[in-house]
């Protein structure tokens, strides 16, 4: 049995949708936000020396594993490729790529904005500076999603599970609306998706919906 550590409104609620998506059995123990600070608990540093989320533990395999991609691709190897890389070159490149690019470039500039929308005055102008760096993701996303109907190609992969929490993010705090008709299409439809609904009713509180 797999059990995600799973802390409100984080990128841990991909690690959720996932599973859904691929099937197997999981449980899950929440953890809430210090009302104050927004952090996770210390109770997460007996799970993880980081003390972040996601986290997951894998009983079977006796395997704490911590970092969104590295559970993504531990758990789509774990299915049996499901969800994984395509076959066909071009796909299975773009695949690699976002499973990267959503943490490594989209998600810092959502988070910088973030912390300087919490420093007063000077926060709010430093915002200014960020903005362009976030709308050239933006484009670039919006602009990928205007050439096929997934990141990955024609077919649905954990590419775009990935990708659904900085998006998501943008859409709350970075400027993502409907000027972007194709992201937002893009997000509408996985919401949709009966194992999101699923995943959202398992996780509890997600304010990013």
């Amino acid at each position: 049995m797999i059990t995600v550590h799973h802390l409100e409104n984080s990128r841990s609620q991909r690690v959720l949708w996932l599973l859904e998506e691929l099937g197997l059995p999981y449980e899950v123990k929440r953890y809430a936000r210090n009302p104050r600070t927004m952090l996770a608990p210390p109770e997460l540093r007996a799970i993880h020396p980081l003390g972040k989320s996601p986290v997951i533990v894998d009983e079977d395999g006796q395997h704490t594993i911590a970092e969104t991609g590295a559970i993504i691709a531990y758990l789509v190897d774990k299915a049996g490729g499901g969800m994984g890389e395509p076959a066909e070159e071009a796909s299975m490149l773009r695949y690699r790529f976002y499973l990267h690019y959503a943490e490594g470039s989209l998600m810092p500039p959502l988070l910088v904005k973030l912390v300087l929308g919490r420093v007063p005055l000077l926060g709010r102008i430093a915002q200014r500076r960020i903005q362009p760096m976030i709308d050239v993701h933006l484009d670039f996303v919006e602009s990928e999603l205007a050439s096929r109907p997934w990141f990955a190609g024609e077919n649905f992969t954990a590419a775009d599970i990935i990708m659904s929490f900085p998006l998501e993010a943008a859409r709350d705090r970075g400027g993502l609306n409907a000027s972007r008709p194709f992201t937002t299409r893009w997000l509408e439809t996985i919401h949709q998706r009966p194992t999101y609904q699923a995943a959202l009713a398992r996780g509890g509180p997600y304010r990013f919906v």
